[in-house]
């Protein structure tokens, strides 16, 4: 069936976004909602972009927009006598301003999210890498969600008995509300090894051995959900797959993931369906589930064949007006009103609206090939590195400084660089470690072994974990989708690829704005806006900056370019979180390095250096 898709030209903008300053939502052909017996709201990786998208009007909504937003869809499901689900896969923090700006993290954006009512939940692998965030979420929001919460391999460690106890439920059993569905969710994360000391991740194939899932997938529900902050294409979703396909042959199973940043569906097969919901609260997930059967006397059904439906909704007030069949006057609810109210004070008091500088033009993380002049790889690479990575007695020893490309997570765009723009970039409280007097010839070959990987990064050193998340585990879509960074021009690339352009249907279609055009296993009419298409391009695991290098030596005469001088020795700078893989690159580079050989070179984040340079190089006001 071909979406309906509607055109709403006359509407240049809507109803401006909630939060003061952010732009309005820009009108944009819509493809409906499909409903089913099922249907399920779902949010992933929001990283604690619970204000919304300050400069981009497609992603502009709040927080409280989606709690408004999610009421309504309730009352609609209640009218249509269908189910309604509200599901987060994780990564709610670490990302933004709002949470990694004040002292401690989170003060305000725990009590946020938690005026949201969700049906189901999980932990991401943000939550676990500090040992402050991990009691955090099992102090704050696992009590706040105690009965939606589900921790299937996830452990917390008591600090005062050292008591090792479920993070939360393994699974949960129940009945929808409308419909009278059984339903047993599950709720994974990952096979994640990088997690603070007070919690413990039981490896997925693991866990399934264990007794309490083994009674789980025999308890003969009409539908398995199984919640994850897992990517799609993740090895994690296939086992789970198959051990819950092998004991239930017929069982409609729904897989709602995340962590690789994407919009992406997978079959698995005619009657299981995966969705990810996007990052950074872009993406409001949409499923309808139809054609499920009830068991009678626990027997499956082997008749029955689901359907399933997806849309991939921008994070906009158009979008949510048009969904829900409201305008300005009648979106808002109380509540939605109350936490808009709760987001720019917040905002206002950590001050993330501060300028620190202009930047002159965009930067991009992959809408740019790399190196480019518009990449944002290439500009910490040549400028900011450079100079900022200085340890004052060793100010005048050669290095080479390696960042993963990872420790970065968002564009910079052309306007104010504010506050709350070092944390969008950056967030992490990564330092920067150094091996001394480490041999060029040995030093030189890091970088390569970082971004070719190879069989010395195995297991939990594989090098995909120093690239960004969308690189980590993409689809054959997206690989598909990148663009060659041969022959790249000095100048921006056309973003609009415009022989693959959506055409105009009528002479009243509003222009496209560039945005997601999703291809995944159901197809290509997943977005609910009809977008023009962006071409995006993959980036290295790690860049590397040469400073403080020997001047170029004198040619012999005036027509050969002076070359620069290798030393003999230089200082090995690096973000600590990539210190596993340097240790192992050195030492397969011919080098005799340990960690008792790293030392601290400055206890400077990423963050701070980034903040500290556009402060001096870039004018105060636009």
């Amino acid at each position: 069936m071909i979406p309906r898709i509607i055109f709403l030209a006359s509407l240049v903008a809507v109803a401006r976004s909630a939060q003061p300053g952010a732009p309005a939502p820009v009108a944009a052909p819509m493809r409906d909602l499909e409903w089913g017996q099922i249907n399920i709201i779902h949010t992933t990786d929001i990283h604690g972009w619970l204000g919304g998208h300050m400069q981009e009007p497609q992603y502009s909504a709040d927080w409280g927009d989606y709690i408004s937003f999610t009421s309504h869809m309730r009352q609609k499901a209640e009218e249509k006598g269908v189910d309604l689900l509200v599901i987060d896969t994780g990564d709610r923090i670490e990302g933004n301003g709002l949470y990694d700006a004040s002292n401690p993290k989170g003060n305000y954006t725990y009590d946020i999210f938690g005026s949201q009512s969700i049906d189901l939940l999980c932990t991401g692998n943000h939550e676990l890498y500090q040992e402050a965030s991990v009691a955090r979420e099992h102090n704050t929001t696992v009590p706040k969600f105690k009965h939606s919460y589900i921790a299937s391999n996830l452990d917390y460690i008591e600090p005062e008995t050292g008591n090792q106890i479920p993070q939360a439920q393994r699974y949960v059993k129940f009945t929808t509300k409308k419909l009278g569905y059984s339903v047993v969710a599950l709720g994974f994360i990952f096979d994640f090894d990088r997690n603070a000391n007070n919690s413990v991740v039981t490896p997925v194939e693991e866990a399934m051995k264990q007794e309490w899932f083994q009674a789980a997938i025999r308890e003969k529900p009409d539908i398995f959900l199984v919640i994850g902050h897992v990517g799609l294409r993740m090895k994690e979703f296939e086992q789970i797959f198959k051990v819950i396909r092998d004991q239930n042959w017929y069982t409609p199973i729904a897989f709602l993931g995340g962590h690789a940043h994407v919009r992406d569906a997978r079959k698995f097969d005619d009657n299981a369906f995966a969705i990810a919901s996007g990052r950074y609260f872009e993406t409001i997930g949409w499923v309808s589930i139809d054609g499920i059967k009830k068991k009678s006397g626990g027997a499956p059904s082997t008749e029955a064949t689901v359907t399933f439906k997806r849309r991939y909704i921008d994070n906009n007030l158009f979008g949510l007006h048009y969904h829900t069949g409201l305008n300005e006057t009648t979106f808002p609810t109380e509540q939605g009103r109350n936490v808009t109210k709760l987001i720019t004070e917040g905002r206002k008091a950590l001050k993330l609206d501060d300028s620190f500088g202009c930047a002159p033009q965009d930067l991009w993380m992959s809408r740019a090939p790399y190196p480019h002049n518009a990449s944002i790889f290439s500009w910490l690479e040549t400028q900011v590195l450079p100079t900022t990575i200085t340890n004052p007695e060793r100010k005048d020893v050669p290095r080479l400084a390696i960042v993963n490309t990872g420790a970065i997570r968002f564009d910079i765009f052309q306007g104010p660089f504010t506050k709350d723009s070092t944390f969008l970039i950056t967030p992490f409280i990564s330092k920067f470690n150094y091996i001394a007097d480490v041999p060029y010839a040995v030093a030189s070959k890091v970088l390569e072994m970082l971004n070719s990987g190879g069989p010395v990064f195995n297991g939990a050193l594989n090098t995909k974990y120093l690239s960004t998340p969308e690189q980590m585990a993409p689809s054959s879509y997206f690989e598909a989708s990148l663009s060659s960074n041969e022959n790249a021009e000095d100048t921006l690339p056309i973003l609009v690829d415009g022989e693959s352009s959506q055409k105009p249907l009528t002479t009243e279609e509003p222009e496209l704005i560039g945005g997601y055009t999703t291809r995944d296993d159901l197809g290509d009419d997943g977005d609910d806006a009809v977008h023009s298409p962006i071409k995006f391009y993959a980036v290295p695991n790690c860049i590397q900056s040469k400073i403080a290098f020997p001047a170029p030596a004198p040619s012999g005469d005036n027509q050969t370019e002076p070359q620069p001088q290798d030393p003999e020795k230089v200082d090995l700078v690096f973000v600590d979180y990539v210190q596993p893989w340097i240790i192992t690159a050195l030492k397969f580079s011919g080098g005799d390095f340990g960690t008792d050989d790293v030392k601290v070179y400055t206890n400077s984040t990423l963050t701070d250096l980034i903040a500290d340079w556009v402060k001096e190089n870039w004018k105060k006001d636009c």
